[in-house]
């Protein structure tokens, strides 16, 4: 599903060139879920904004699905994005003025989904997550796992083949961060293919397999860990 070779990521600042990736290859199949790990600085941050395509890499190729991303314009890129990946990061991202229902709605918009279809469609998804009684509710009238829960809905809303969790547990208390664990296990064994990027080490326990990024290359892939 995922192919990387050869990935390098430049940053340069004022005269200085800083590798972020360094090498990268890397393949990761379709209805896996993998747990990217690594120190901050590490490259782990850098690989994950390629693969959601809000990055482009230096050099080295991208394929996902046989798509070479790499080779994609801006407008390509952004319907890529919209159409194939699902992301959910530490702070929710939550518009405040906003219902759950209308927060879950907002990606469809962008795609160009009829109004009464998203609305459907939203509604599924809050059920699917567990808030089906709390979609006229706004993110301050929710607790910090329910607005994730929420977020979840929402990178679920176009029906992505990748999720990408940045941190996804950074924000929440132990017992919620384990019921959005939780979650990600179910999404996961229903077949959708999950990527996590973490520095916790008990969220990374959750994957079947963990990457390992130092100074911006892999160390280790543990493939096969047991969930």
């Amino acid at each position: 599903m995922i192919a990387f070779k050869d990935l390098h990521k430049i940053y340069i600042m004022g005269e200085e060139r800083v590798a972020a990736l360094d090498g990268v290859s890397l393949e990761i199949a379709a209805g896996e879920h993998v747990a990217v790990v690594g120190p901050s600085g590490s490259g782990k941050s850098s690989l994950m904004n390629i693969l959601g395509g809000l990055d482009r890499p230096t050099t080295g190729t991208y394929r996902f699905d046989g798509e070479d991303v790499g080779g994609f314009d801006d407008d390509e890129l952004a319907e890529f994005r919209r159409r194939r990946i699902g992301f959910v990061f530490q702070s929710f991202q939550l518009l405040p003025r906003l219902s759950a229902l209308q927060n879950v709605e907002l990606p469809m918009v962008y795609a160009g989904v009829s109004r009464g279809e998203r609305r459907e469609r939203a509604a599924a998804m809050l059920d699917r997550v567990g808030l089906g009684t709390r979609k006229g509710h706004k993110p301050t009238q929710l607790s910090g796992g329910q607005q994730q829960r929420v977020a979840i809905a929402r990178a679920l809303a176009n029906g992505p083949d990748l999720l990408l969790a940045d941190e996804p547990t950074g924000a929440l208390d132990t017992h919620t961060g384990e019921e959005v664990l939780a979650l990600f296990g179910e999404l996961n064994a229903e077949g959708l293919t999950l990527v996590v990027v973490t520095h916790d080490p008990d969220v990374a326990a959750q994957a079947r397999r963990r990457v390992t990024f130092r100074d911006g290359k892999i160390v280790q892939d543990d493939a096969g860990v047991a969930a």
